[in-house]
């Protein structure tokens, strides 16, 4: 046996992570770990890595009881792991971040070949000398995996790794994994796609509000049977019923822009419309220009000519993030710690970052109390998991800090939403619960634009699909008329010439609140 856990618990103030939990992988075992948000399986992988000590219980290794006081001593055991949120420093590049987890006496031209010939093996695309603040999630889960595999781990821990991966690049992981447990590398594998514990796992252990409440063998189990019990329910069924789409009230028109750096992608004749009371799915892999659109959306990007981006027919290529909220426009980031919140920070100061001055601040002071009611609203209504409005936002499981994030801007009223990545890492209950916002915020007349490498999620929500690769936007097509056949296409960059549709005429000016 490769690893045993016997009667691990683990508590924090308030809450009971990990409760008496008993599991065993042998070697070449691909061992899943199942549960929903908060049920303790981030904490357990932490213990089972040294980052986290545990109250209780024993850690057993080879057969051997051990103490894994800090990260340090189970990298020696050769125990790896990708995190879930990233453990990268922006400002290095890929092989820097991957040098300094590997034994220094290997130059770093050494670790750029091995990271080049890493990427090859597994069709891990990779740029060795990037610097990582250029690379979006997708990609930097990719430098997190390459930098596991370099280690040679003996048993190899993953959290969540497929949620930013395309269709291709998950079955390549697939491939990937079954090698390594064919050659005797143990695999703890933590993902809330279903589907995806059936196929490639040998056993699963569900977790439930930090209890173990079943161990199965998955390929005998069904969608249903897992999520019973893991959420006690079936899988919520989404409710999408198509609707007439309104005017325009997001426009992007004919779209040039260079690309920041040496690694950044360059935009070229982007076009697109954000209707009310529609849903439009960006398709993509991942670095093909989502971030430098969303930055140009966003209005972090100053340079984008004031007549590209329209709100409700008035020119907003010139104005800044603030005034484009002020305007009605909203945009969710894909990376929740460190862009959408301020890890450090409680919930209730994380609402400045996108709350409207009039309404939590009187003559320059902060309304406390205003601020302490809006994140209490938000931790009600989206059913959110944490100790209250002072709670740190890092210390939320992740699709408990998203579920604020969509909540806090949802309940910013919006009249245009951009999001990327709206369930990235979350649970089935919680997946369906954002998605069903969304619907909603549709439903109400808001035109929602979602940018997501999951072509699931866009099947389930958008109404009309285009796809960005190297750049480029394709034609819009009506998400009944699509297949994910042809989507996968067009993400290579194949697509038929653009439509009438895609053209943008010009529309009149709306209601959008100026």
């Amino acid at each position: 046996m490769r690893l045993a856990l016997e009667h691990i618990s683990k508590s924090y103030p308030g809450v009971k992570a990990n409760d008496d939990i008993s599991l065993t992988v042998g070697a070449g075992e691909i061992h899943a770990v199942l549960g929903e948000n908060g049920a303790g399986k981030s904490t357990l992988m932490k213990i089972i890595y040294g980052a986290v000590q545990p109250d209780a219980g024993r850690i057993v290794w080879d057969g051997k009881p051990v103490r894994l006081k800090n990260p340090g001593v189970a990298r020696e055991l050769g125990i790896a792991m990708v995190f879930q949120h990233f453990s990268l420093f922006d400002t290095l590049t890929v092989a820097e971040n991957v040098w300094l987890g590997l034994d220094r006496r290997m130059s770093l031209a050494e670790v750029e070949s091995r990271i080049g010939d890493m990427a090859a093996r597994y069709g891990l695309d990779c740029a060795a000398r990037r610097p990582v603040h250029t690379l979006s999630v997708g990609e930097r889960q990719r430098v997190e995996i390459i930098r596991c595999l370099l280690a040679n781990p003996r048993l190899l821990i993953l959290d969540e790794p497929t949620s930013v991966l395309t269709p291709q690049a998950v079955e390549q992981l697939f491939v990937m994994l079954r090698q390594l447990a064919a050659e005797g590398c143990s695999i703890l594998y933590i993902s809330h796609k279903l589907d995806e514990i059936r196929t490639l796992c040998h056993r699963c252990t569900v977790l439930r509000a930090g209890r173990v409440s079943g161990q199965v063998d998955p390929a005998q189990e069904t969608e249903s049977s897992l999520s019973r019990l893991m959420i006690g329910a079936d899988p919520p069924q989404l409710q999408h019923r198509p609707v007439q789409a309104g005017r325009v009230l997001l426009q992007v028109q004919a779209l040039d822009l260079p690309g920041d750096g040496e690694f950044g992608v360059a935009l070229r004749q982007v076009s697109l419309q954000g209707r009310a009371g529609e849903i439009l799915g960006i398709a993509g892999v991942s670095g093909n220009g989502q971030q430098e659109l969303l930055a140009a959306l966003s209005g972090e990007d100053r340079r984008v000519p004031p007549q590209a981006v329209r709100l409700g027919g008035q020119a907003i290529g010139a104005l800044g993030p603030a005034q484009r909220r002020q305007r009605g426009l909203r945009v969710i980031p894909e990376e929740r710690l460190g862009r959408a919140t301020v890890p450090s920070l409680s919930l209730q100061h994380n609402m400045l970052l996108t709350a409207q001055r009039a309404e939590v601040s009187v003559a320059g002071w902060v309304r406390m109390r205003a601020l302490r009611e809006q994140a209490q609203a938000v931790i009600r209504r989206f059913g959110v998991k944490a100790g209250g409005p002072q709670s740190p936002a890092r210390s939320l499981s992740g699709g408990n800090l998203q579920k604020f994030i969509v909540g806090r801007e949802i309940l910013g009223r919006p009249q245009v939403l951009v999001v990327a990545q709206p369930t990235w890492g979350v649970d089935v209950g919680a997946a369906a619960q954002i998605r069903a916002e969304l619907l909603a915020l549709r439903d109400a007349g808001c035109a929602v634009l979602v940018i997501s490498e999951d072509l699931d999620e866009l099947f389930d929500l958008a109404d009309r699909l285009q796809v960005i690769a190297r750049g480029r936007l394709s034609p819009s097509i009506a998400r009944a008329e699509a297949t994910i056949e042809q989507i996968g296409v067009w993400m290579s960059g194949l697509w038929p010439s653009p439509s009438a549709e895609v053209a943008m005429p010009h529309e009149e000016p709306s209601d959008v609140a100026a």
